[in-house]
């Protein structure tokens, strides 16, 4: 028999301003603890040495994470011109030096090809698997890899500030799987320059800004106190890409036993990917066909 996992069966999303030097999944251990949750995930990793804001799933919004992860998400990062570093960041050795420093005009002009659907290149220090093992667990050992390019979307990439010739401050609004470090290294590679990560902070990810956020310090002062809970935002917001339908409520009888249940739906079409309420509350996610939402994902906040 599985055993039964311990801690309160609570519900929503806590937004973090995560601090350098903390890995994400650090972050989601310290809230689960500190609110005595029984299960809790976050919702698009940062680097360890990046800031800004991490969104962590407790509970049954667990079941939402795809849908934030798929989100747009805006970074405001620094890049360091004159140096290619062998993890695109701060953290590595420099590999490759340059005395050139691009022009705002040139940065400008260069921007432009980093917009709309890319490919791009992971950095060899990164999560993405290579023959079943993670990349940067090879790069530590000193291996070179061939990582395949892989599509990107970009909405946005501005030139925001230049502190300096060695430096610009840049923000880029992408969608999934994106890696800031690889914008850094190609711009720099376009430019003829080289360039890495500075420092590197998410603005926002999906529905949540900072403005939502809650700092370390916050949640360990409030930790396993009724105080912490007043930060939890309601699940549903992890669906708001999603159109919300009302179900009858014989309709969400059926939908909580993971059945198609009956609503009321408009400005949707057969097929559609929706989620259905029944007075407020989150019962299920599905396709919508002729009437009736069927369930991929079932919400038990009973």
């Amino acid at each position: 028999m599985a055993r039964k996992r311990k801690g309160r069966d609570i519900s929503g999303w806590l937004i973090v301003d995560k601090p350098a030097g903390m890995t994400s999944t650090a972050v989601v251990n310290k809230v689960r603890w500190s609110l005595e949750a029984k299960k809790a995930g976050h919702a698009g990793t940062l680097d360890p040495e990046a800031t800004g804001l991490l969104a962590v799933a407790l509970g049954e919004a667990t079941k939402t994470v795809p849908y934030i992860t798929d989100a747009l998400k805006a970074y405001s990062f620094v890049v360091r011109w004159g140096q290619a570093t062998n993890t695109d960041d701060t953290e590595g050795e420099i590999i490759a030096e340059s005395d050139k420093r691009p022009s705002d005009d040139e940065i400008k002009e260069a921007l432009h090809g980093f917009v709309g659907d890319i490919q791009q290149v992971p950095p060899q220090f990164s999560a993405v698997k290579i023959d079943g093992e993670r990349a940067y667990k090879r790069a530590r050992d000193g291996e070179a890899m061939d990582i395949a390019a892989r599509p990107l979307y970009v909405d946005e990439l501005l030139l925001i500030d230049r502190p300096n010739a060695d430096t610009a401050v840049l923000e880029m609004t992408c969608g999934k799987g994106g890696y800031v470090r690889s914008i850094a290294r190609d711009l720099g590679n376009t430019l003829g320059c080289h360039g890495h990560v500075l420092t590197l902070r998410r603005l926002w990810s999906g529905p949540f800004t900072l403005d939502d956020a809650i700092t370390i310090e916050q949640v360990d002062a409030l930790a396993r106190t009724p105080d912490l809970d007043a930060f939890i935002k309601p699940l549903e917001l992890g669906l708001t890409d999603l159109p919300e339908l009302r179900a009858t409520h014989e309709g969400a009888t059926r939908l909580k036993n993971g059945n198609p249940g009956m609503v009321i739906a408009s400005n949707v079409e057969y097929g559609d990917e929706c989620w259905a309420s029944l007075d407020g509350k989150p019962l299920a996610v599905g396709r919508y066909k002729a009437g009736e939402l069927h369930p991929s994902r079932v919400f038990n906040l009973d």
